[in-house]
């Protein structure tokens, strides 16, 4: 009896969101306790986790494999980037701008994406995030080409790595829970339905092809504002955030975490980005080491890591009952 008090309070505990606040907290708390170095890696997390989910809306939420995320996070990295080092606008209006370059880009890609779907859906997108990668590239008088941008610095108070640390922090919290409320309001269940039965949803009178459209551009959007908050945080964009690579890293962290769940993405990029500064520092083979974790996930852990956690909490809860 004992034992089943024990695991319904542990439960119940999980579900309550405690753990939110104290992960919020220990955010807060770390740039006192660890050393500048995994600060930056702590940011880098935060951004590319914001990634991660922009590409889980469409993967673990609308049912669509997108392989051209990386060209809206590009895009939002090359917008603020541009705007503030050759027009001189400040940072907040091109920080803006950069996202609504992004989502522009996903309406125009996603009108002619969201027409197919499956594989042919994903090499869609694969096409035109490179065909937005070759512009960048090759347009070397107007972006810059291979050399990318150098000097994008934030306003004065955000200069340092523990001001911009905290800003990231907080875009991050803002914008997780925005694109929680959007997959669990009845938009997100729609998405859901159409990816659990497309046909069906549309012969129950939804507009499907409406809404990913809208889903493509939200996604797009998120992507950007990434982007956004990357370019600052290095100080220079190069054309390699546009690459059909980049658009594999919210994919390999999602199936690590686990796409079924809302924080699966979330946890699969810190795993990746930690395990990467930490495996650096003993060999350059990182690439197989990482190659192999995904593997051993892939055919044991289908659900991915967080998937399986969630299931043996499950599994227990039903046993005690």
């Amino acid at each position: 009896m004992e034992a089943n008090n024990t695991t319904d309070k542990n439960i119940s505990w999980l579900k309550s969101g405690w753990w939110l606040i104290l992960l919020v907290a220990a955010g807060i708390a770390a740039p006192y306790v660890i050393s500048e170095f995994y600060l930056l890696i702590l940011g880098e997390a935060l951004i590319m986790s914001l990634f991660a989910l922009s590409f889980n809306l469409l993967f673990g939420h609308m049912g669509q494999l997108p392989f051209g995320q990386a060209a809206f996070y590009g895009l939002g990295g090359y917008g603020i980037a541009m705007l503030m080092t050759k027009f001189q606008i400040n940072f907040w209006l091109s920080f803006l701008a950069g996202i609504g370059l992004a989502a522009l880009a996903g309406l125009i890609i996603g009108i002619f994406c969201v027409r197919l779907r499956g594989i042919y859906f994903s090499i869609l997108t694969l096409a035109f995030g490179q065909l937005i990668f070759v512009i960048i590239y090759k347009w070397h008088d107007f972006t810059g080409g291979d050399d990318g941008i150098q000097g994008v610095f934030p306003p004065e108070f955000l200069k340092t790595p523990i001001a911009y640390y905290y800003f990231v922090l907080l875009v991050f919290c803002i914008a997780a829970f925005i694109l929680w409320r959007i997959t669990n309001s009845p938009f997100g269940y729609i998405l859901k339905a159409m990816r659990e039965n497309s046909e069906r949803t549309e012969f129950l009178g939804i507009p499907i092809a409406r809404y990913q459209l809208t889903a493509f551009v939200i996604s797009a959007a998120f992507a950007g504002l990434a982007g956004a908050l990357w370019a600052p945080f290095y100080r220079s964009v190069a054309p390699s955030t546009l690459m059909w690579i980049k658009s594999g890293e919210p994919v390999m962290a999602t199936i690590l975490g686990g796409a079924g769940l809302f924080f699966g993405p979330v946890l699969g990029t810190f795993i990746i980005t930690f395990f990467h500064a930490y495996i650096l520092g003993f060999t350059h083979f990182w690439a197989i080491i990482m190659g192999t974790l995904i593997l051993i996930v892939i055919f044991f852990l289908p659900g991915g890591i967080l998937g399986f956690i969630k299931e043996k909490i499950d599994n227990r809860k039903k046993t005690d009952q």
